[in-house]
């Protein structure tokens, strides 16, 4: 039986939903297959948290664990970090070095895909239209006028590094741009400004197993609030996500082959899930989620649902690869 480490928490705001994604995982993972252990990632802090609440350090020269007097070592990574270190690459790089497979694409797609603006060039390169932004790096003056002549009203301004819309700002008129400035910069120290196109917000997932590549159903998302971010997608009722998504057959097959042709461009294995916003005139790719949520209320499952796909397949698809 294969012992796996479901890796989870992490450094950034999504640390909570990370471990709502990891224990869904370990509910559903098969039992007679795996043998599953929740390992929390913080600064300076990595544990195996029990079923009953008991914290046992891990050692961190060789990714293991002693329980009861027997040193459990494993034989591969469920990755559930969300954001820093799992999705950037950084976690992945330590476990190249261990020799541990992990489930979710390799450091260099992750740190790539990761920053957004690295992502844009890279997606816009294999032929996917993507939104106009300008970047701005901390400490550095910027025009907050010249920018806004050049991306228009309203804008988003985000940090390039961050996950689940933390420190994303939709911004209405000058007066409420510096203050978005402030708010990304909490999130790291380079943001984005980025031209708000006016459309549906779509999102498609991709899963990969045994060399096949599998595009699950597209879902449109729905925001009570402004735009999606993270109180939508975290609050019950206040986004309402359609599976499928009510599109005509020329869309839903241009959503699911830009995003299967992205999966392979970006070099991408396991899960990933990529959202866009669809105009009368085009198709725009925003950013690629290759760790995604895992909860049942997440996208994900919901689409693997509406295509017969339980979550102990969906999962066991990608450790079987392993």
């Amino acid at each position: 039986m294969k012992k796996i480490a479901i890796v989870c928490g992490g450094y950034s705001g999504e640390f909570e939903i990370s471990i709502k994604s990891a224990k869904v995982v370990k509910k559903h993972l098969n039992p007679e297959k795996y043998e599953s252990y929740i390992i929390i990632i913080q600064k300076g802090n990595w544990y195996h948290l029990s079923d009953d609440g008991v914290r046992t350090d891990v050692d961190k020269n060789d990714f293991s664990i002693v329980l009861d007097g027997r040193k459990i070592t494993f034989d591969a990574v469920f990755n559930a970090v969300h954001g820093v270190p799992g999705e950037d690459g950084q976690l992945l790089g330590y476990f190249e070095m261990l020799g541990i497979p992990y489930s979710s694409s390799n450091f260099t797609t992750c740190a790539l895909t990761f920053h957004k603006e690295f992502c844009k060039i890279i997606a816009a390169a294999a032929g996917a239209n993507v939104a106009p932004s300008i970047i701005v790096n901390k400490g550095e003056k910027y025009d907050k006028t010249k920018i806004i002549k050049a991306l228009g009203l309203p804008l988003f301004i985000k940090p390039t590094r961050n996950g689940s819309s933390v420190g994303v700002t939709k911004v209405h008129c000058e007066d409420e741009f510096d203050a978005a400035v402030e708010k990304a910069f909490r999130g790291g120290d380079q943001l984005m400004c980025e031209k708000f196109v006016n459309g549906r917000e779509l999102a498609c997932s991709v899963v990969s197993s045994k060399g096949r590549v599998m595009v699950l159903p597209v879902t449109e998302v729905i925001s009570k609030n402004d735009f999606f971010d993270y109180e939508a997608k975290y609050t019950d009722g206040l986004s309402d996500e359609i599976t499928p998504a009510d599109l005509d057959e020329a869309t839903e097959l241009e959503v699911k082959s830009t995003s299967a042709m992205l999966y392979d461009k970006l070099e991408c294995k396991g899960f990933a899930r990529f959202d866009y916003i669809l105009t009368p005139k085009q198709l725009t790719f925003i950013e690629v989620n290759i760790v995604p949520g895992m909860s049942e209320a997440s996208i994900m499952p919901k689409q693997a649902a509406a295509m017969g796909i339980s979550l102990e397949k969906l999962f066991g698809m990608v450790l079987e690869d392993l």
